[in-house]
């Protein structure tokens, strides 16, 4: 009986907890659905409650030091406390908002390199976390964010990497710690001008922050530096817009300029 109670007190035969998504691929702004299964171990238990978690990979640079860390950023308890009985199955249905800021892991069927998401189911068990299960999570981009993605490829960009960040990006609204840069190559037509094109989404109900970041290349007599641009995507209006001549236009002026260039 002793021996029992300490494999008990050690979690050994304890609940299983496992989410079934009803489809893992979503959207900013949209919802993800599934069920959670509970399954009693072969004791009977008291649960403080079940709960889910969106998570990221988030890089954090310090004055020392950079690594990367996971981090939680959207979060919903599903259940209130309960008991589970030895043997006894519990399913949980739940409705997961996703933020409007999530960053994208995924384009044309590709996931982003660098990018990683998923939901994490976290089950209490006398005052003992559980963090239980951890389903991969597809997040693609919206209409208004595909458009601009459509306008750099055409303009000859090619993916190079993405990563999320934490931190606030100076003169934007963000609701998030941290925010996604989606590296570019440059296109042919720049690159004795552009090393790298970064693109970051801050993303609202009605429309899209988006920030550009242009690597310059230094000349003879000249060092390389950054050129940032800011601007805002109607999400009604964006097939208004001949976006690739806009983004080219912009990106020639960055050029012969310092620092914002629009």
């Amino acid at each position: 009986m002793v021996f029992k109670r300490l494999m008990q007190a050690m979690g050994v035969g304890g609940p299983s907890v496992e989410t079934v998504l009803a489809n893992p691929n979503c959207r900013p702004g949209g919802q993800l659905e599934g069920r959670i299964q509970v399954a009693g171990g072969d004791h009977g238990v008291d649960i403080s409650y079940v709960a889910l978690g969106l998570v990221t990979r988030v890089e954090v640079e310090g004055a020392d030091s950079e690594y990367n860390t996971t981090q939680e950023f959207a979060r919903q308890q599903v259940t209130g406390p309960f008991r589970l009985e030895a043997g006894q199955r519990y399913d949980v249905p739940f409705r997961f908002p996703v933020p409007w800021e999530t960053p994208l892991t995924d384009l044309y069927g590709h996931r982003l390199h660098g990018m990683t998401m998923g939901l994490r189911t976290e089950l209490e068990v006398a005052r003992s976390v559980d963090s239980g299960d951890l389903d991969a999570v597809s997040v693609h981009p919206l209409p208004a964010q595909e458009r601009l993605l459509e306008a750099l490829l055409r303009l000859g960009f090619r993916f190079a990497r993405a990563d999320v960040e934490r931190g606030h990006i100076y003169g934007v609204r963000q609701s998030l710690p941290f925010y996604q840069e989606i590296e570019f190559y440059p296109a042919p037509q720049y690159a004795r001008a552009i090393n790298q094109l970064e693109l970051t989404f801050v993303t609202e109900p009605r429309q899209t922050q988006v920030v550009l970041e242009i690597d310059k290349r230094g000349g003879v007599l000249s060092e390389g530096r950054d050129a940032f641009g800011r601007f805002t995507v109607d999400h009604a209006t964006v097939d208004t817009v001949d976006w690739a001549a806009q983004l080219d236009a912009w990106i020639r002026q960055s050029v012969q300029r310092r620092g914002l260039f629009f």
